[in-house]
């Protein structure tokens, strides 16, 4: 029985190993009580200021935060300039379209952390981002929620790694669901995630395909007359677009209601309704706002889990944007 015992314990130990989930273990909400206690109020106040100078804060930050825990995990490597040699996630054409105000959000939260002597250098840059990232959510009148903190920041940030890990505008059920699952996050956690983009805009180059004759049959006739007149053939490529057509500077569940109506701007928005197997989600998200925002705080914890580093694989960065 011993030698039976013994492969049982290491196939167990062997699949661990095999698990990117679980060093969330020491992720814990009280995690800087005794090394900088005023972290959440300090990053707050900094966030709540980045807000008032322009709200491409929230929709910004929110979307640097997926960016970066879809890729090697929630490790702030999405921040890393590159250098030399090495082209670092931020510059993979797919994040490119990161919007500046969300990197400098993550930098003014830092440099008020680094004010406080007691705090200073003390604070992963992964932290920073999850937290601000609950905070602008909050501010557009999403729910608060408890952040679980206690990441350190990655060794690593190569802009190949980007390839393949990112869910595209033309993604179907099948292909948003096997991205998510590879990160642990069922169908339900993809739809409610994906309730994000009830905030900030995307380029019509993103969704023209579905504008073009034929127009996509799942499209909303009206709403795609008015994205024909907003996105003309050879429009700037700067030209921003609203996700959310109804509410876009409000975290609410309006985005299933507008899915409902056939006004979702990308294919892998509309496809939630058109799809049988999620829409009777999407129609309870948009029937009940608290059973939205219930599951999007449980997704969120969920994606802030995803490759976590720790001291042995990971550092806290005096400078986020530099390994």
């Amino acid at each position: 029985m011993g030698r039976y015992n013994v492969i049982l314990v290491w196939s167990l130990a062997l699949t661990l190993c095999l698990i990117p989930y679980t060093t969330f273990a020491q992720l814990s909400p009280n995690h800087y009580a005794n090394i900088c206690p005023n972290v959440q109020s300090i990053v707050r106040s900094a966030v709540q200021k980045k807000f008032q100078q322009t709200f491409v804060t929230v929709p910004a930050t929110l979307r640097l935060f997926f960016h970066d825990c879809f890729v090697q995990g929630c490790d702030a490597s999405v921040l890393v300039a590159s250098s030399g040699n090495n082209k670092a996630e931020k510059d993979h054409p797919e994040n490119l379209s990161l919007a500046g105000d969300g990197f400098d959000t993550v930098i003014k939260a830092k440099a008020a952390l680094d004010a406080v002597p007691q705090c200073r250098n003390k604070v992963s840059c992964a932290d920073i981002l999850a937290l601000a990232t609950r905070d602008v959510i909050n501010l557009a009148g999403g729910p608060s929620y408890t952040v679980e903190l206690g990441r350190f920041d990655g060794l690593v940030s190569r802009s190949s790694d980007v390839n393949g890990r990112l869910p595209q505008p033309s993604f179907n059920l099948n292909q948003l669901n096997t991205l998510f699952a590879n990160n642990g996050l069922t169908q339900t956690d993809m739809i409610a995630l994906s309730g994000a983009h009830t905030l900030g805009f995307s380029h019509c180059d993103r969704f023209s395909n579905r504008i073009q004759t034929p127009v996509d049959p799942t499209l909303n006739k009206q709403y795609a007359a008015q994205l024909q007149q907003m996105c003309p053939r050879n429009v700037d490529p700067r030209i921003a677009i609203n996700m959310d057509p109804t509410t876009p500077r409000t975290f609410d569940n309006v985005y299933y209601k507008n899915l409902q109506q056939g006004k979702g701007l990308f294919t892998s928005d509309q496809i939630l309704f058109t799809d049988t197997r999620s829409r009777n989600t999407v129609n309870s998200f948009a029937t009940n706002g608290n059973v939205f925002n219930a599951n999007f705080i449980t997704a969120m914890t969920k994606l802030g889990r995803v490759g976590v580093k720790n001291a042995r694989n990971g550092k806290i960065r005096t400078d986020c944007s530099v390994l």
